[in-house]
């Protein structure tokens, strides 16, 4: 599976490339051994605080801004259209927890896009079942970018 991938932002807020972003969904299409002739639509905008609170609020139920939205398409198969669904990923709180948990922005910004990615593949993380197979495979998918396991911290990833 080779996706179209449509990326929107704002030129004042700061993000990674597009090949960048090009690199981390194709590899998370890959692990997953899909249909290598199929080529589906999704895109990933790029927000900045306040449209992410608002996002959130609407669609999460939640306060404040959380880093990375995904809004699987739900398109009736007979419709035979192969649009995934969309991503927005907040930027400054990337920035701010990339800093936090002493990750590199560039690990942090692969990691939530192969995480939104998933989401729009149908992967989830509601039980605890779920959430193991889904961080595996985020984790087996960021070590191809050089990327240390996301859910181990900075500190404990020292000590191994």
């Amino acid at each position: 599976m080779t996706p179209v991938l449509h990326i929107e932002r704002d030129n004042s807020i700061e993000a990674p490339d597009d090949e960048s972003f090009e690199r981390w969904v194709n590899a998370t299409c890959r692990a997953l051994n899909t249909d290598s002739t199929a080529q589906p639509d999704l895109s990933i905008r790029i927000s900045n605080t306040d449209e992410m609170s608002q996002l959130n609020l609407r669609f999460g139920h939640r306060s404040g801004p959380t880093n990375v939205l995904s809004f699987p398409a739900e398109i009736p198969d007979d419709i035979g259209c192969e649009l995934l669904g969309d991503i927005v990923i907040c930027s400054p709180l990337v920035w701010q927890e990339a800093q936090e948990q002493g990750k590199t922005p560039t690990c942090h910004w692969a990691h939530l896009t192969v995480h939104g990615v998933l989401h729009l593949l149908g992967y989830d993380h509601d039980s605890d079942d779920t959430a193991q197979d889904m961080e595996a495979l985020e984790t087996q998918i960021l070590q191809q970018f050089g990327c240390p396991d996301p859910y181990i911290s900075a500190s404990e990833a020292q000590r191994v």
